[in-house]
Order: C-alpha cells, then structure tokens, then sequence
C-alpha cells in the first residue's frame, strides 16, 4: 500500500487560516450558545431588580366612583322635540393612595408630573363618537359637552401649594402633589341616536338616562370598556405606571342614573415603578 504524504508549502498561511476557522468557531459558539445564555440570565436579572423595586409599592388605585347618565340636545326650531341628538356620559373619579409605604408627605410620594394615554373604548355599537378627556370635578353628575384630548394625552397641572390651589382654574387638568384629590374624567359617546323624534302621544322627554329608554337604545350595545395608562413622575424623577381596565355596566340607568363606588385593594391595583 502506498503511503501519502502532504506537505505544506506555505506553513504562514497555513496558520493563519487555522487562526481565522477557530475565530469563526467561537464567533459560531458565542452567537448560538453563550450569548442566548447570556441575554436569559440578564432578562432574569433585571426581572429580579423590578420585582425588588415593586416589593414596597409608592402609589395605588384606591377607590374608583363611576357616575352614568345621558343627555339629549333638542335640534329642531322651536324647540318641538322633533329633531334630538342624544348623548350618553360617564364621570369617573380616580382617588390614589400614596401612603402605604411612606406615611409623610416626602419627595418619593409626591407627585411632579401625571398624564394619561394609551386610551381606548370599545362597545358593541359603533353609533356615536366616543371621548376620554379631562372633566371638572365641580360639574361631576352634571352633563358636559367635552372633546378629544389632543394627541390623544391627557396632562395634568400639577398644584403644590395653597396658594395655586386657591388661584388655580380647574376647567384645566388639575392634581394635587400630594394626591388629595381624585384624577377627574368624563367619558363620552356623544350622538349615540340622532335625529330622534318624541313619538304624537308624548309631549315631554327626559333628560338623564331615561331618555335611552324612552329612545329605545340598548344597553348591552353601549355597554362599553375603557382602557388606558395613568403615568406619574414623583419628585425623584422616578417613573410609575397603571393600566386601567373598567368595563363599564350601564345596567339601571333606564331609571335616570347609576352611581357606583368601587374599593379597590391588592397587587392589580399597584403602579408599577419603572426601572431608570
């Protein structure tokens, strides 16, 4: 049998393609095994860090009141009942607590900035205009004409002292730093039935919820949800959030309103600390 022998010619060359296959191995090995390691242990790390963050919570949902009427706008001349738009609203007031891990009032439970986004509102009708804006704690139960929050963002005025609280013009979004007051919203499906007509054997209409059944609107389209995210800002510059869900039952309004107040308690009511 003949033996084969291989020589190298070029033993510089030789080296250095042994050099770049054994970097392009490790190059393989990091990509395929080291770094998926890598990036697990590090998303499990900082799941740890917010975990650890979350354990003391700084501010909470504590009690939602969800007030739910309707309205109707008489179009016709003369006032004849002939031509009506009507509308259904909902005043919602937020309260925060913002003393379960800190009992004084310092710079880690205050508030510096608060606004609202991410907002959406779904119902099995799709009659009328739905709106989520800012409404006047002062108008709460009362009918209110109001429109869509620019770029979709509610911002609110933030009142630090006495002095801008007795100054301050609360048509505006308004909050206290120390989060005495309630986030104040009005919810809207304005113009759910139009042109409406009171029937030849009625002369008179009803102006709170009634008027959705004397209009024959039903509840269960209206029935909506309304999604969105309280964001704060403390006076640390820390960062905190809230995913508010509310699915809205409008079931005894026919008899002119629903007032409902909701205690709120446990984790799912918690904002969540952003990590810097």
């Amino acid at each position: 049998m003949k033996k084969f022998k291989f020589k190298i010619k070029n033993v510089k060359l030789a080296f250095v393609i042994l050099i770049v296959l054994a970097i392009i191995l490790l190059l393989i090995y990091y990509h395929f095994v080291f770094a998926k390691a890598f990036a697990r242990n590090n998303y499990a790390n900082q799941m740890v860090e917010i975990a650890e963050e979350n354990e003391s919570p700084i501010f909470s949902v504590q009690r939602i009141l969800l007030y739910n009427s309707a309205n109707a706008v008489d179009n016709s001349e003369n006032q004849s009942l002939s031509d009506m738009s009507i509308s259904q609203y909902t005043d919602i007031s937020i309260y925060l607590d913002n003393s379960q891990t800190v009992s004084d009032l310092t710079d880690e439970n205050t508030v510096k900035e608060l606004y609202i986004d991410n907002i959406s509102m779904t119902s099995k009708s799709e009659n009328g205009t739905k709106i989520l804006n800012y409404k006047n704690p002062l108008n709460f139960g009362k009918y209110q004409d109001i429109t869509s929050p620019e770029n979709g963002r509610i911002d609110f005025n933030i009142v630090n002292t006495n002095e801008e609280n007795e100054n301050h013009n609360y048509d505006e979004p308004t909050f206290y730093t120390d989060c005495s007051n309630p986030i104040s919203l009005g919810y809207l499906n304005k113009e759910l039935l139009t042109n409406y007509s009171v029937s030849s054997d009625s002369s008179t209409i009803s102006f709170n919820g009634k008027v959705l059944q004397e209009a024959g609107v039903n509840l269960d389209d209206i029935n909506y949800t309304l999604n969105f995210t309280i964001h704060i800002v403390n006076n640390l510059n820390q960062k905190f959030a809230y995913n508010m869900k509310l699915d809205v039952d409008l079931n005894g309004i026919y008899d002119g309103y629903t007032y409902r107040s909701k205690n709120t308690s446990g984790t799912e009511y918690q904002f969540f600390k952003e990590l810097n």
